[in-house]
């Protein structure tokens, strides 16, 4: 089949020469463009074929938008014709990714053999079709470019995943790839049972008892999220989980430094914004946060087999947790996958995704089971803030606890919790699952967050809500 039957390049090529672009090699690009078939049915050679001639073209397409001046700096024609180009090539990258995302899954899990990391996934991808997926290294020169500056090469691993998770057995597989443990999590397991208690960059973990304590620690920016955090995040949720004698886990925010919050715990202020307006914060993170650290807090860890009628055979444990000050954005999404949630008078949660320009990861499909769809939408879409002692937030916070008294808060829960025996809580936990949010209904939110993201990511609208909410022109790492 044509890659694109409503390509006409007579249509594109006035937009493309205004910016400056030779038109010798516009013309060929445009007509090459229009005149590729991609195969109407895949296997491997179809795929091989298929991915080398859209790699070929989406790097010119590349090439040509590297050839403009910075994003930011354009002229309107300019600006016209970069935006064009990225039309261009997501599109072909989308088509290509649409016929064979089943093989190209296949191909690189071993027939669903091999369980493989998204960001490692992605690389290999990458590395095995060049061209139609940006490199590591091409990403890694990248990196030293402003947000507004990026013509959006993490677009097409938006819509590869996307891609990926349309496709159910292909969808699903790697979902229970990203509950496994991670290895780095298994090399610290002895050690942690040993001392009982890890130090990690952003995370500390510790056991108490029966329970494992995970404090969320970056003071400097009131404990926001980013690539970094994620990744201890996830290896703390890996530990809690795994160790023999732990029967429930407890997420808390740390003590902060900053003057407005000096010697007060925060639970968390979302996803640093500062990196993300720097360029420094890439894609990757929002999905491998919500696929892995916060999907393990709801779904627990998956074993060494796969079978696709059995996604719910996971170790779990109930989690508790204590919000002191705010739990804004990330922080109020992880309230979502918790158990029980205890929160000091005074506090708030919210999700303020609408001014930073993104989606608030799962919350879309959430938290309307907690505070009911209208005000549900009116939180996502209009800022709406939740006090702990109002009525809406009565649906997400269990118990609200007088400031200073969460410590002894925290123990008597706990106290209640394990006084009963936990035998039965991993059990009722995946059966609640079922009439609320299964890997399957997961799956297919995924499909669609994956690419809107990415579109969200690189859009111009982000860096103006930056600049317009958050003064971004004038914060520093």
């Amino acid at each position: 089949m044509s890659h694109n039957n409503s390509l006409q390049p007579d249509q594109y090529r006035p937009r493309l020469l205004a910016a400056g672009l030779p038109e010798e090699a516009v013309n060929t690009w445009l007509t090459e463009m229009a005149s590729l078939q991609i195969a109407g049915v895949s296997n491997a050679d179809s795929l091989e074929s298929d991915a080398r001639a859209a790699g070929t073209l989406i790097n010119r397409g590349w090439a040509f938008c590297a050839a403009l001046p910075p994003r930011s700096q354009r002229s309107d024609a300019e600006r016209a014709a970069g935006d064009l180009i990225v039309r261009l090539v997501t599109t072909l990258c989308r088509d290509v990714c649409r016929v064979h995302r089943s093989t190209m899954y296949a191909l690189l899990t071993k027939d669903f053999r091999r369980f493989i990391r998204t960001e490692e996934l992605v690389f290999e991808a990458a590395a095995r079709w060049p061209g139609l997926l940006p490199s590591r290294a091409e990403l890694e020169a990248e990196s030293g470019t402003m947000q507004k500056d990026k013509d959006g090469l993490e677009l097409n691993q938006g819509i590869f995943f996307s891609q990926l998770f349309m496709d159910p057995q292909a969808g699903i597989h790697h979902l229970h790839a990203m509950l496994r443990p991670k290895p780095e999590s298994e090399a610290l397991l002895d050690t942690f049972i040993e001392q009982g208690g890890i130090k990690l960059d952003y995370v500390t973990v510790e056991v108490k008892g029966k329970a494992g304590y995970v404090y969320l620690s970056n003071p400097r920016y009131l404990n926001a999220e980013d690539d970094l955090t994620s990744a201890d995040l996830e290896t703390a949720v890996d530990l809690v989980l795994l160790h023999p004698h732990i029967d429930i886990g407890v997420l808390r925010g740390g003590p902060i430094d900053h003057p407005k919050y000096h010697g007060r715990r925060v639970f968390g202020s979302g996803v640093n914004l500062t990196k993300i307006y720097q360029g420094k914060l890439p894609y990757l993170m929002f999905l491998t946060r919500d696929i892995a650290p916060l999907n393990k807090l709801y779904y627990g860890l998956a074993g060494d087999t796969w079978n696709e009628d059995d996604p719910h055979n996971t170790l779990e444990k109930p989690w508790l947790a204590a919000v002191e000050t705010f739990a804004i954005g990330g922080g109020c999404q992880l309230l979502l996958v918790m158990d029980y949630v205890l929160a000091e008078a005074g506090s708030y949660f919210s999700l303020p995704a609408r001014k930073e320009g993104i989606i608030p990861g799962v919350a879309n499909l959430r938290l309307a089971r907690f505070v009911g769809e209208s005000a549900a939408r009116e939180g996502i879409l209009f800022d709406k803030q939740f006090d702990a002692e109002s009525p809406e937030a009565a649906g997400r916070i269990n118990r609200v606890v007088a400031p200073g008294d969460m410590d002894a808060a925290i123990e008597e829960f706990i106290g209640n919790a394990l006084d009963s025996g936990m035998v039965s809580a991993a059990g009722n936990r995946k059966v609640l699952r079922i009439g609320q949010e299964n890997l399957e209904l997961y799956r297919r939110y995924m499909a669609n967050f994956a690419e809107i993201q990415a579109w969200c990511h690189l859009s111009p609208q982000l860096i103006q809500n930056l600049e317009k909410y958050w003064n971004a022109r004038e914060r520093k790492l």
